[in-house]
């Protein structure tokens, strides 16, 4: 699967759907960005079961902000519209595969348990 590219219209559609969805965060002047994008494309045609979304942060400036990135590239990956990783800085191939790995081994049962119980001392506060 190729990468898809998201807006502001589409970001909440996109990561808050069932499965795994990665967010890379990139702007066209940013060197580091262009360096991760045949990484992030190539490791997008082996995990087809994966959703790759690009994130223009220059074009939705806005959606950037409320997602408080302050550098670029930042790679977000979510399960089941839950947020479970967050990183600013092109990550080599192995660490990419890494982290898809991980990703998809979450016991999502627990993250939700977890989430839930962060949730609960929010709101005792």
């Amino acid at each position: 699967m190729a990468t898809i590219d998201i807006t502001e219209d589409t970001f909440e559609t996109t990561v808050t759907g069932d499965g795994i969805v990665l967010v890379d965060a990139w702007a066209d002047w940013c060197g580091p960005c262009k360096a991760f994008a045949p990484t992030y494309e190539k490791s997008s045609e082996a995990h087809e079961d994966v959703t790759f979304a690009k994130l223009d942060t220059e074009a939705n400036e806005q959606l950037a902000a409320a997602l408080q990135i302050q550098a670029i590239p930042t790679l977000m990956a979510f399960r089941d519209g839950i947020m479970v990783y967050r990183n600013a800085g092109a990550i080599p191939p192995a660490a990419l595969e890494d982290l898809i790995g991980q990703v998809k081994a979450l016991d999502m049962d627990e993250v939700r348990r977890q989430v839930a119980e962060q949730n609960a001392q929010a709101d005792g506060q």
